[in-house]
């Protein structure tokens, strides 16, 4: 199982559609580019996926980590938003910048969350939390939809 989170732009122009090449690693669904691919699976065709939407922005996370995250305070606005009120990326700024703190603040804290089937991490979730704040700082406007 996993999390999915999307920022949206209702009004986003139309694109053109994009062939991208998804992989899954550390607990993570991640996008690569043909020369990753290549350089890391030689000799292997990838399945492309054909992609058109008004997503400004996705992530993915495992919910292998939800436990941390509810140690850091930041299970509610990650697979909950609806509940805490959050419709828009503005609304995530500042909850995502206090439980980015939290969890750089005390590692060691946080590790002892890490799944015994390594499918996940600490360092997964920090990176995650800091994309997806990035993402709520670059889109304040966008529509905050999740998948879990």
């Amino acid at each position: 199982m996993s999390l999915d989170v999307y920022l949206f732009l209702e009004n986003k122009p139309e694109q053109s559609p994009e062939s991208k090449i998804y992989i899954r690693e550390d607990g993570q669904t991640k996008e690569i580019s043909l020369e990753e691919w290549n350089r890391r699976f030689p000799h292997r065709e990838p399945v492309m996926c054909l992609s058109v939407s008004n997503h400004v922005y996705r992530g993915n996370i495992t919910s292998n980590l939800a436990k941390m995250a509810m140690e850091a305070a930041l299970y509610g606005v990650l697979w909950e938003p609806y509940d805490a009120g959050i419709r828009l990326a503005h609304q995530l700024i500042e909850p995502l910048q206090t439980g980015l703190a939290l969890l750089k603040s005390d590692p060691e804290r946080f590790r002892q969350y890490n799944p015994p089937n390594k499918w996940g991490s600490y360092e997964v979730l920090v990176r995650f939390v800091a994309e997806y704040l990035q993402a709520c700082k670059k889109y304040p406007d966008a529509k905050v939809d999740v998948c879990r």
